[in-house]
């Protein structure tokens, strides 16, 4: 049975290398997926998901006008009709950054046309507000899964994403800035608040 899957976790979780061999295990047995990412992060060039490993792949962008419902319909009508059978998963990266109707769009793609989705992003921002796209996600994901990893300070698990400005600590400002490793550290919550103390 298709479902709409949520894996979040913090910055440096592995969410881009879980979502890349997820992509490779499919490919791998010749069914066909949709890759798609957001066109904010153009860390790696726009349209593309990367890991820190230095995995790539090209994917779709989406932008906030693209109704990926009836994107992913056309596809899966025309790969039917040419004979290439049904599409066998669609996987989005940077989901937060996905607006509320993509998030009702996914679960059409789920409900109607019977795909999985599966999605991987950021729960909260560097804030610890959520994004819009993770906010809905954790309403309308059959499935929620977190994948941990470890504070940037004191190896305990991360649960938020310190934002880091020539190695100070920024709390204020845009919640969208895309940025890696030298913009972002993942922390825990001691950690978030008083950066590089030592913990008691």
């Amino acid at each position: 049975m298709a479902q709409l899957f949520f894996r979040y976790g913090a910055m440096s979780s592995g969410k881009s290398i879980e979502i890349l061999k997820v992509a490779h295990n499919y490919e791998a047995q010749h069914r066909k997926i949709v890759l798609l990412t957001s066109s904010l992060d153009t860390r790696s060039g726009q349209g593309i998901v990367a890991s820190r490993i230095g995995l790539r792949k090209e994917a779709v962008c989406v932008d906030d006008q693209m109704n990926i419902f009836e994107y992913v319909s056309k596809l899966n009508q025309e790969d039917i009709a040419n004979g290439d059978g049904k599409i066998a998963c669609v996987l989005i990266d940077e989901a937060q950054f996905l607006k509320k109707h993509h998030v009702l769009e996914c679960t059409k793609i789920v409900d109607e046309l019977g795909i999985p989705v599966m999605t991987f992003g950021l729960k909260n921002d560097f804030q610890n507000h959520l994004f819009e796209g993770s906010e809905y996600l954790l309403i309308y994901s059959d499935k929620i899964e977190e994948m941990k990893t470890i504070c940037h300070y004191c190896g305990r698990k991360a649960m938020m994403n310190l934002r880091i400005n020539n190695g100070e600590p920024v709390y204020e400002g845009e919640q969208v800035q895309i940025g890696g490793d030298e913009s972002y550290y993942p922390t825990c919550r001691f950690h978030y608040y008083h950066p590089g103390e030592e913990r008691k």
